[in-house]
């Protein structure tokens, strides 16, 4: 069994096209095949100086945070400070880099895997640092991920492709999300890769697709891997019932 821990920079993360995630899902991610979830954090920023005066702020705040508590994770917040910079403005700060930083190093003693959400180039030395006390680092982000940190990764996955980890829109129900994988832009035609969450883990599935099916107005688009494109999954008539990907659109960064 690997021991696994997941650290969550969950301001980057809303602000990075993660808003709403849901933690249950990542729960279920880091206790499926041969893993057991044995540490999950998430740091988030509270202003207290608004949960004083804001009653409404503060109860969707705190309902927000037993949600988080409730699917297994332990919420450490870090407190919004308030100050005026030299140039009389007033600005916010509430990074939570540090702590997490430190909570990962002392708890990976007692963990094989570690998941990292986030997209902060600043996180490249504690997944090095994490890397040489022999655990295993994966990353998952969503937008503005830092491409250095992609690279010193044990493994990256954008956050988009993870079944239900993100909700979707009632027009986008049922349909996948995935990448372009060999495709040949002479002939039109190519692969996606989709994920599947299972007991076993995350299982990649890939299906053909025609960029004829896309309403995608260049098929150049294709050649990057790093695109992820929503598609509906179909049995084609007209191709002897062939499984294949239809209704193909960008998804919107």
């Amino acid at each position: 069994m690997l021991k696994t821990g997941i650290y969550v920079d969950a301001e980057n993360i809303r602000l990075s096209g993660g808003y709403g995630m849901r933690y249950d899902v990542l729960a279920e991610l880091g206790n499926s095949g041969n893993s057991v979830l044995l540490r999950a954090n998430s740091y988030l920023a509270e202003d207290r100086t608004r949960t004083k005066e804001d009653d409404e702020y503060r109860q969707k705040l705190y309902r927000y945070h037993n949600i988080i508590r409730q699917c297994g994770f332990k919420v450490i917040k870090k407190f919004v400070k308030h100050f005026v910079d030299d140039e009389g403005i007033l600005t916010t700060k509430a990074n939570a880099d540090m702590d997490l930083a430190i909570d990962a190093l002392l708890q990976a003693r007692n963990l094989d895997r570690i998941i990292l959400l986030t997209g902060d180039g600043d996180f490249i030395r504690l997944v090095l640092a994490l890397q040489n006390m022999g655990c295993r680092v994966e990353v998952i982000g969503f937008n503005n991920v830092s491409s250095e940190l992609r690279e010193v990764a044990d493994n990256y996955l954008s956050g988009f492709l993870i079944p239900g980890l993100l909700p979707m829109s009632s027009e986008a129900a049922g349909r996948k999300r995935g990448i372009p994988v060999n495709y040949n832009p002479d002939r039109g035609f190519g692969f996606l890769r989709y994920y599947k969450l299972t007991s076993s883990g995350l299982r990649a599935e890939t299906v053909f697709f025609h960029c004829s099916k896309s309403t995608v107005p260049h098929d150049s688009a294709f050649l990057d891997a790093t695109n992820i494109f929503e598609f509906s999954i179909i049995q084609n008539p007209e191709n002897n019932n062939r499984t294949e990907a239809a209704d193909i659109s960008l998804l919107e960064s």
